[in-house]
């Protein structure tokens, strides 16, 4: 039986392989030849002819144009899945990182056991820089399994993510499906151990019986996201914190497991919890002086933390690098533009308001002398009820007929666990699920005529629905019209479910007929939610008349990304923390907005007691703190908390009935205004101390300069921007597709491909869409990264780049392809960008990789691409330099060449390609080299992991394509 080395090549099964180290004696692990490998294949040559492949020179009669090399060099770059670079995943995965977001996966590798905090600021891409070190390691080998804890809404998300980006397919492990997970289970069998990926539900997990055996048979890769939930400050913190914080612990006991955390807020105000966070990380990070050389340091491994400001312009003069030929910009939106727009009461609801009040104000009372238990629910009680008037009729209506879940409690501490959630905003609230709902008024135990009064409450309140009593919704119609005729696709986020769906009732037919309006809010599963956002975007469609309108709950405000869809924010109810205010404008503030400024209005009564005081206390502090530091800092939960209490206090205990004014200036207001400064100068404290930690804590562990050497070295071997742009541009136009620019829109343009070759219409439906590619609907081709479903990027990884370039491919090495073929591999060119014939050698190299890492050592076979160019014959030939070889790219045909002549000299020039063997595998040696090297630079603070890497290249080469490049007469008239 014939033996194949790893990295030779092989037919079997009518196509051409390339055999891996994984292969046997008798059973050979194959990849196709420019494969994935998801198409890697098992052949037992004692069962399936296998027999030693040649890579079939070209067809000197096959002549392509001047653009042939050029396509088909592109079209083989995209292709490649496997690159020799010491990024082993960034070939394979289907999102194209920007440069600072290379940086924590640059950090880790230089770690022989990731650990990292990941806290760049929202919007910037934590998650994608989080899953290209997860994709990293599970490529390398340094880790096999990977767990994420998340928050349940969340989950479905990061199993999006891992999927589509990554190539990451990872099982979800929730309250809803883990039933169904272990039915599956072999006895004694682990559902951790049975799935290698999972996406777990924090609070799911968190129980002790499913927390033993998560921790039992934890992955050896975990990644826990929005990780300032996950810690434990003080004495005060809520349980559920504690118990995911020792779950954490038990987690990060393990020294040897990779652990990312994630979080945008790492701080939070408290020193202890970041501290704590810091301990997961790396234990003596708990106690270090991080004012000092040594603790700042050790801190930077470990820690990213940049605000938008740091990575909108990088790579540039100004971060120290040469010249700008690597910078990039992202296109982050600039600035957020705000207006606070004001309502006031109709007779009809100020005299509900006042009647409430003082209900609400009799109970507490009344309660006091019942006991510190009564007296919480009372109040607890008498804020859902004050917050639901002020936010709409309905939800005021089913506050009213709603028995607190207050009531239940059987100490004063129960109802404050019970109560804060449902009417509170603190920013340490253990999850935004099910706090949308209204939070009910009724204590409890109410004599017969408290329970009358709370019924008649609830039916004038009823009454007031529609815009002629509720002058709140009256004010939105009016604002949204406005955003609207600008061309503005708003969402309106409100506190309650019952205001959310009674906003979306009446606003349904009062926005014109081209305005589709849907709800989103807790009573629907987070995966149920995206498909509303979906269904509200193809309902909308192409129509450039079209609007888009979402109202939503509070459960769109944390991790789900809107800014492909939509581009203002309308805050229908004050929130009580800002902190969720910057949250609900994060969701379409963020890479990817198309919008330069962000528009936000913020609806608030000037007339109601409360809105009014939140909004100068709260909500314009936290803007002018961000204005100032360009972040967020959160608001501290105690300090705040005493404000609302005081506005509270004095609403219901003095009953007074006054125009709004200054919380600072009126005497009545004297206890307000005491928390009020309280409260502001805590705040600034730790707006100092943020700012101070941004600059002491700053990203200096990788210098741009050594981004910058490694993103040439990728980009060099994947392919540059402008690359790709040109391949799909050019290849759709050779394949009969029928592209139009978008005016305003730099680089971008649509693209009608059903007059396409019917391979690459059935390559592009998967991706596309059948509809879109069949119909002629055109598509668009977005110059960003960032693009919406039903559009395509123009970057390498883009699934519809992947689809053309795998076609044009195909149909150079096949010459039987009926229908145009862009690139072919062979070309003879008549131009004046040469003075003596020159030749263009499409060259494909493989490489034999030792990758030790601490799991032990993996042999791979990786590919790359290179053009060599040559002037004279084949046997003489005087080799040009790389930059040479690649102008020859742009090279433009002058004169037509006469097709018989044109075979004749590509015959010879094919015939004497023998004679460059020698120079050819010398070449391959030196990029042999030159990987080893990028190899070490990557890896290099970790010495045990650099022992033991070897690149060697595999002989011989593959010439792919080959072209000449003949001089243009002077006196040439002839056609190019």
């Amino acid at each position: 039986m014939t033996t194949f080395s790893a990295g030779t090549l092989v037919s079997a099964r009518g196509r051409d392989w390339v055999v891996l180290p994984e292969s046997a004696h008798d059973m050979l692990v194959l990849r196709p030849l420019g494969g994935a490998d998801d198409d890697i294949a098992a052949v037992f040559p004692a069962f399936e002819q296998v027999t030693s492949a040649e890579f079939a020179p070209p067809t000197p009669s096959d002549l392509g144009d001047a653009y042939a090399a050029s396509l088909l060099r592109s079209a083989l770059r995209i292709g490649f899945h496997s690159g020799a670079g010491p990024f082993r995943s960034l070939a394979g995965i289907a999102v194209e990182p920007r440069a600072y977001q290379l940086v924590p996966l640059l950090m880790a590798l230089r770690q022989r056991t990731v650990r990292m905090l990941i806290s760049d600021d929202v919007g910037i891409g934590k998650t994608i820089e989080a899953g290209l070190i997860a994709s990293e390691l599970l490529a390398q080998g340094s880790a096999t399994k990977l767990a994420v804890l998340c928050s349940p809404a969340l989950a479905e998300q990061w199993q999006e993510e891992l999927r589509t980006k990554f190539g990451i397919d990872a099982e979800l492990v929730l309250a809803s499906t883990v039933s169904k997970l272990e039915r599956g289970l072999d006895l004694g069998q682990s559902l951790f151990d049975r799935h290698p990926h999972v996406i777990v539900s924090m609070d799911f997990i968190k129980s002790t019986r499913h927390r033993d055996d998560f921790v039992r048979h934890c992955p050896d890769l975990v990644i826990v996201d929005e990780a300032h939930t996950c810690v434990a400050a003080d004495d005060n913190t809520s349980a559920q914190n504690q118990l995911r914080f020792e779950l954490l612990q038990r987690v990060a006991a393990d020294t040897e497991r990779h652990l990312l955390l994630v979080t945008a807020t790492p701080h939070s105000g408290k020193e202890s919890a970041f501290r704590n966070l810091l301990g997961l990380v790396r234990p003596e990070l708990a106690t270090v002086d991080l004012g000092s050389e040594a603790g700042r340091r050790m801190l930077a491994q470990h820690f990213v933390h940049r605000k938008r400001a740091d990575v909108r312009q990088y790579l540039t003069r100004e971060d120290g690098l040469a010249d700008d030929s690597l910078a990039e910009e992202t296109a982050f939106p600039s600035d957020r533009e705000f207006k606070d727009e004001t309502y006031k009461l109709t007779p009809a609801y100020r005299a509900l308001l006042n009647d409430a009040i003082a209900y609400a104000s009799e109970r507490v009372t009344a309660a006091d002398s019942r006991g510190r238990r009564e007296a919480r629910i009372a109040w607890w009680s008498a804020i859902a009820l004050l917050r639901s008037l002020v936010s709409s009729p309905r939800a005021a209506a089913q506050t009213l007929r709603t028995r607190s879940a207050t009531a239940t409690a059987v100490t004063a501490e129960e109802a404050d666990r019970l109560g804060a959630p449902l009417t509170s905003d603190f920013s340490d609230t253990d999850a935004l699920e099910g706090l949308d709902v209204a939070p009910g008024a009724e204590a409890g135990g109410v004599e017969v005529d408290a329970g009358r009064r709370l019924a008649e409450l609830a039916d004038r309140a009823a009454e007031l629905e529609g815009p002629s009593e509720d002058k709140k919704l009256a004010a939105l119609v009016k604002h949204l019209k406005d955003l609207l005729k600008e061309s503005y696709h708003p969402i309106v986020f409100c506190r309650y479910i019952p205001t959310a769906e009674y906003v979306a009732e009446h606003l349904e037919g009062a926005l014109g007929k081209k305005t589709v309006v849907r709800a989103v809010t807790g009573t629907l599963s987070p995966q149920q939610r995206l498909q509303r956002i979906e269904e509200l975007a193809e309902a909308a469609g192409d129509d450039p008349a079209a609007r888009r309108v979402l109202i939503a709950t509070d459960c769109l405000s944390e991790g789900v990304n809107l800014q492909h869809h939509f581009d203002a924010v309308i805050h229908y109810d004050l929130a009580w923390n800002p902190s969720r205010h910057d949250q609900r404008e994060g969701r379409v503030d963020r890479y990817g907005q198309k919008r330069d400024v962000v528009r936000v209005i913020t609806l608030w009564g000037s007339d109601n007691g409360i809105d009014g005081k939140v909004l100068d206390v709260l909500i314009k502090k936290h803007r002018q703190i961000r204005k100032d530091l360009g972040i967020s800092v959160s608001v501290p939960d105690a300090a705040s908390q005493g404000v609302t209490d005081a506005i509270v206090e004095w609403l219901l205990l003095r009953g007074q009935e006054q125009e709004q004014g200054s919380l600072f200036d009126a005497e009545e207001y004297r206890a307000i205004d005491k928390k009020a400064a309280t409260l502001a100068t805590e705040w600034q404290s730790a707006a100092e101390k943020e700012k101070t930690s941004r600059s002491r804590f700053a990203q200096h562990t990788i210098r741009p300069d050594e981004v910058a050497q490694e993103v040439a070295a990728i980009r060099d071997t994947l392919g540059r921007a402008a690359e790709i742009r040109d391949f799909v541009r050019q290849s759709l136009r050779a394949l009969d597709g029928v592209l139009r620019d978008e005016p305003g829109r730099t680089g971008d343009f649509t693209a009608d491909v059903s007059g396409t070759p019917a391979g690459l219409r059935d390559a592009l439906a998967p991706v596309l869409g059948g509809d879109a590619v069949e119909s002629g609907r055109p598509v668009p081709f977005r110059a960003t990264a960032a693009v919406a479903r039903g559009e395509a990027a123009l970057v390498r990884t883009d699934p519809a780049v992947v689809a053309l370039a795998g076609y044009v491919l195909n149909a150079a090495l096949d010459e039987q392809v009926s229908g145009p073929r862009p690139a072919r591999r062979c070309g003879v060119i008549r131009t004046r960008a040469v003075s003596g014939r020159t030749t263009l050698l499409l060259v494909r190299y493989r490489f034999h990789l030792t990758l030790p890492s601490r799991t032990g050592t993996r042999q791979l076979v990786a590919e790359d691409a290179r053009l060599l160019a040559f002037a004279g014959a084949p046997a003489n030939a005087t080799w040009l330099p790389t930059d040479d070889a690649l102008r020859l790219l742009d090279a433009t045909a002058d004169e037509n060449t006469d097709p018989a002549f044109g075979e004749r000299t590509m015959s010879r020039i094919l015939d004497g390609l023998p004679e460059v063997t020698h120079h050819l595998e010398a070449y391959g040696e030196e990029l042999a080299s030159e990987l080893l090297a990028s190899h070490r630079r990557v890896r290099s603070a970790a010495g045990e992991i650099v022992r033991g890497l070897t690149v060697t290249a595999q002989k011989p080469a593959d010439i792919l394509g080959a072209y000449v490049y003949l001089p243009a007469s002077m006196t040439a008239g002839g056609n190019a």
